[in-house]
């Protein structure tokens, strides 16, 4: 499984992780950050679970370039 975990109210709205992983991430036209996509929001932690181990590799290359270093991902 694949945790991917996005602090969103910490987001600077610079569009990399969109860039990286359009699946995973897309911008809000509300507020300008970004929407981790089917994901389950707890206290502005935003976590996706999935079982598709492709993610993988664009959601860490999100998480390198975020410059404030909001997304996590780990593989259990």
């Amino acid at each position: 499984m694949v945790i991917v975990t996005l602090q969103r109210n910490k987001c600077i709205g610079c569009n990399y992780c969109v860039e990286l992983a359009p699946k995973q991430f897309q911008m809000s036209k509300k507020d300008g950050k970004t929407v981790l996509i089917k994901s389950q929001d707890n206290k502005g932690f935003h976590t996706l679970k999935s079982h598709d181990h492709t993610i993988t590799e664009n959601c860490e290359a999100a998480a390198k370039a975020c410059p404030v270093h909001i997304i996590s991902v780990k593989e259990v």
